[in-house]
């Protein structure tokens, strides 16, 4: 027998051989920069492997395309180099393979047609000498939904179906939820635009939803014991606060706290969204003692929960954005932990605020150049704010908030206390987006029905939270009761259902930044709740 050679033990031989297995199989063949002859190829994959659309009368009777012609499809995809070549092949995927618009007028001209013939009456009769036109003939219900069927058939565009065929394939809508992530990177990046990219995306998101509905959905809770790979996965996705080590992370599945993620059914084990959980005796007001100051006992003593924070929840699966899995994860958490702990009544988030930073620059710099003065900040304010920093408040502060610096200087993290809490409950209440929370964060949480409870001064003092929110933090409060009637308000009349603590900052904003009209004060859980009509200087809001 052949020797292994000097250096290369059997262990290390085993090593390599099964690296190889799995880092040089065969690849097809990549293509170089964008060209005549890619865009050709790409031309060509296209008219083989998007499945033509059969005729209405036909489509229950049409075989499907043969499997190698999607998995053509998936490996000439993977074989491309670079985000670019990805957005022009789905471009050309999304401009060409569409909906038929002219099957779609001529199926639309029909149902009207149709519609008008069902629901025709008879009306009264011409007075004299008035020439009376011919009524179109009424016609059966039936046939007027057979031709709405054929105008929702018409309305399928073709890449659907190739998506479709895709996903019955092994490793086909893992291979789809990655496409989903290219695609969203390529409008992100701006290489792959047009309302045929935008009309793809949404196709693409709702049969996503389809799929990753609850009934395929597994929730799973990882420990310290969980497989490595799992830890490792988490490890690496948790966006909202970085893990550091091991022991970070075995902190954070240890005692009084929880981690759950939801698998598919088809790849079970696979974190697909990911949620943190602390356990604790009052609702927390900062992150540092959930992650970094916390030392876990061996032991728990469940007289000592009485409420659980969601402190963290990530998609470890990019291609998944907009699809909810969230709001269901936190449902279903909700659930085994009142298994687990029938006591437990109190649910709370510890929630970042990205974007606050942001605003608050903005908003200074316009008032600045627009009015030429401060008009965010008291007089009192603005003289304390100028004494300790020793100039102009709008330019310093510009420098100041987008470090860490700042919050070393104990008397400016006092001054700065009330004015910027004040302002950014305004910016978590009243900045909106079509009428919803502007922020993302704040808008997941109110869309589940959950209160805007209690703004948190100095709750993340890591870099990333002093440079996105000013080091402040926002507690969302679950009642379980009222989350049904909170949401449906919320995503009806676009209600932000907020504590008394946080409208009073809402109220004390000044009189020159936003007119407020108090329309009544009503009782809410024993203490007065206001509701607040605002109106901006600009207009109506």
């Amino acid at each position: 027998m052949r020797g292994l050679g000097p250096g290369l033990s059997a262990q290390k031989f085993l090593r390599l051989r099964l690296r190889s297995r799995f880092l040089t199989r065969p690849r097809p063949r990549r293509f170089g920069a964008p060209g005549a002859t890619l865009e050709r190829a790409m031309d060509e994959l296209l008219g083989r492997t998007v499945p033509q659309a059969p005729a209405y009368e036909l489509r229950e009777k049409t075989p499907a395309p043969a499997e190698s012609q999607c998995a053509d499809f998936m490996r000439f995809y993977g074989s491309l180099e670079g985000a670019s070549q990805r957005a022009e092949l789905l471009s050309r995927l999304a401009r060409g393979f569409g909906v038929d618009h002219g099957q779609v007028a001529e199926h639309s001209a029909g149902v009207l047609r149709l519609g008008a013939a069902v629901g025709a009456a008879p009306g009264p009769p011409p007075g004299p000498g008035v020439s009376s036109l011919p009524a179109p003939a009424p016609r059966e219900p039936g046939a007027l939904l057979h031709a709405e069927d054929r105008l929702r058939y018409a309305l399928v565009p073709r890449y659907r179906g190739l998506f479709q065929h895709i996903s019955k394939l092994e490793g086909g809508v893992r291979f789809l939820v990655q496409l989903r992530a290219d695609l969203l990177e390529a409008q992100a990046l701006k290489i792959a635009e047009g309302p045929h990219v935008r009309e793809m995306n949404g196709v693409l998101k709702n049969m996503l939803s389809d799929w990753f509905s609850t009934g395929f959905l597994n929730l799973e809770r990882v420990t310290w014991h969980s497989p490595c790979e799992v830890l490792q996965k988490i490890s690496e996705c948790e966006a909202v606060h970085p893990v550091k080590n091991w022991m970070d992370m075995k902190r954070r599945v240890s005692s009084y706290r929880r981690c759950y993620f939801f698998s598919h059914c088809s790849t079970p084990g696979e974190p697909l969204i990911v949620l943190h959980v602390a356990l604790t005796n009052e609702i927390s007001n900062n992150i540092q003692a959930i992650v970094k100051e916390f030392s876990p006992p061996e032991t728990e003593d469940k007289n000592k929960i009485v409420t659980a924070i969601f402190y963290s929840i990530s998609l470890t699966q990019q291609g998944l954005q907009g699809v909810e899995l969230g709001s269901f994860l936190i449902k279903r958490v909700v659930k085994e932990l009142q298994r687990e702990f029938p006591h437990l009544e109190t649910f709370s988030s510890l929630s970042p605020i990205p974007g606050f930073t942001k605003w608050l620059l903005g908003t200074l710099s316009s008032q600045t150049k627009e009015l030429g003065r401060n008009e965010l900040f008291t007089d009192s304010e603005c003289n304390e704010i100028s004494d300790i920093i020793g100039g102009p408040i709008s330019e310093t502060l510009k420098i100041l908030l987008t470090s860490n610096e700042w919050v070393k200087s104990e008397k400016l993290v006092k001054v700065l206390q009330s004015p910027l809490m004040r302002l950014c409950a305004w910016y978590l209440y009243g900045e909106k987006h079509r009428g919803y929370a502007l922020n993302p964060v704040a808008n997941f949480h109110l869309q589940n029905g959950a209160v805007m409870w209690r703004i948190n001064w100095l709750a993340d003092l890591s870099l990333k939270g002093t440079t996105s929110s000013c080091g402040m933090m926002v507690n969302y409060r679950y009642f379980l009761e009222e989350t049904s009637v909170n949401s449906a308000a919320y995503l009806g009349a676009k209600n932000i259902k907020a504590s008394e603590q946080q409208m009073d900052d809402i109220c004390s904003l000044p009189v020159s930044l936003i007119n407020i009209q108090i329309n009544y004060i009503q009782t809410y859980r024993g203490k007065k709740e206001v509701w607040c009509t605002y109106i901006f200087n600009q207009g109506n809001y």
